[in-house]
């Protein structure tokens, strides 16, 4: 469960939203919605342990967030989230896993390049690939590691009608196996109702 109490945050002198309260449990999800500005990338930031809020706290299944057993569960990509360019999208993905001390085999990485669309483009440097796929390559992390807690930042921006349909049903298909999942996104969410977050 994560549980957000209260959560105030101001940038500069100017809040953006305060005593701001909301749950997600297993098997639902959250969208967050707002207007440019409001205030949801820094909300996915707080919610991720990333930021610290002017008031309020964050918790997991009890715990503030920020634990290592938090960051094991989690599961963050940020809209500017980057793959590093002169890697190969297969070492990118290998080099996501090591940063969140998971063993990741080849295989396991290929398989989910695979599942996203570049099988074929594994060992091919990043900086080779059009925006929609370097995207694919960050979004390939989902599959490639278990983390029951998935926080993702406009996850369906450069992706094609096919990418977005197969993200659509990975997401529905975390969240039905009892998954938790809290996005942001600037158009509609193609899965079944979920608790809205309007900032």
């Amino acid at each position: 469960m994560l549980t957000a109490h209260r959560l105030t945050c101001v940038r500069g002198t100017r809040p953006l939203f305060s005593g701001l309260e909301f749950s997600v449990g297993p098997g639902t999800w959250a969208h967050i919605r707002g207007p440019n500005g409001a205030g949801k990338t820094s909300l996915l930031r707080i919610l991720a342990g990333l930021a610290h809020p002017e008031e309020g706290e964050v918790r997991w299944n009890g715990t503030k967030v920020g634990s290592e057993e938090f960051r094991r569960e989690l599961m963050y990509l940020g809209h500017r989230a980057a793959v590093k360019e002169d890697l190969t999208a297969l070492e990118n993905l290998e080099f996501a896993a090591a940063m969140d001390g998971v063993d990741l085999t080849r295989e396991e990485a290929e398989e989910a390049l695979g599942r996203f669309g570049l099988a074929g483009r594994e060992d091919l440097p990043v900086r080779f690939l059009s925006a929609g796929q370097k995207r694919r390559v960050l979004l390939a992390q989902t599959v490639a590691r278990p983390a029951q807690l998935w926080i993702l930042d406009e996850p369906f921006t450069a992706l094609d009608v096919k990418a977005v349909d197969f993200l659509s049903n990975l997401i529905a298909d975390h969240v039905k196996a009892g998954g938790i999942a809290v996005m942001t996104s600037h158009q509609a969410i193609p899965l079944p109702p979920g608790q809205v977050v309007e900032l």
